[in-house]
C-alpha cells in the first residue's frame, strides 16, 4: 500500500508524533532544540537529493536523527 502526500505539510503532519519523541529524547539530554528544526534541517540536508523515499524511511531518518549533525553545522 502506497501512501502519498500532496505537499509536505501534510507528510509533517504524518511524522509529527515521531518528531514530538525526538524531541523529547534529546530534551532529555539536555539539548533544546525543536522538533520544527529537526524537520528543517532533514528535508534542507538529507531529503532534497533523496527520491522515492518510504514514510518508513522518514520516521527511521527522524528517530535516528543525531543532534551532532545540527550542532556541526553551526545551527544550534
Amino acid at each position: 500500500m502506497d501512501i502519498e502526500f500532496n505537499n509536505l505539510e501534510e507528510l509533517k503532519k504524518r511524522v509529527g508524533p515521531a518528531l514530538a519523541t525526538k524531541e523529547k529524547e534529546l530534551k532529555l539530554k539536555k539539548y533544546s532544540i525543536k522538533k520544527e528544526e529537526i524537520w528543517n534541517y532533514l528535508v534542507k540536508n538529507k531529503w532534497s537529493t533523496s527520491k522515492n523515499l518510504t514514510l518508513y524511511d522518514i520516521v527511521n531518518d527522524i528517530l535516528k536523527f543525531d543532534i551532532e549533525e545540527i550542532e556541526n553545522q553551526g545551527v544550534n
